[in-house]
């Protein structure tokens, strides 16, 4: 009986823990969302102040996007 007991307590603590990482892996994944979302608009606004910056000195073409000039090398 006592070992049946002992399964018991294992099953409901590793139960327990199972919800906390659970809950765990819930929060931690609202952090990377919200963290990805903060990058994306430091970046839009990077870009915005680029262009801005650009047109400030005159520049009245902007520089193609380092990608695009890769694929245009390759063709």
């Amino acid at each position: 009986m006592s070992n049946f007991k002992s399964i018991i307590e294992r099953l409901r603590t590793l139960d327990t823990e199972r919800r906390n990482l659970l809950l765990e892996i819930e929060e931690l994944k609202k952090m990377a969302d919200s963290r990805a979302d903060a990058l994306e608009s430091e970046v839009s606004m990077l870009k915005e102040e680029v262009k801005s910056l650009r047109l400030l000195l005159g520049a009245d073409e902007p520089e193609p996007d380092p990608v695009q000039k890769k694929k245009s090398l390759r063709k």
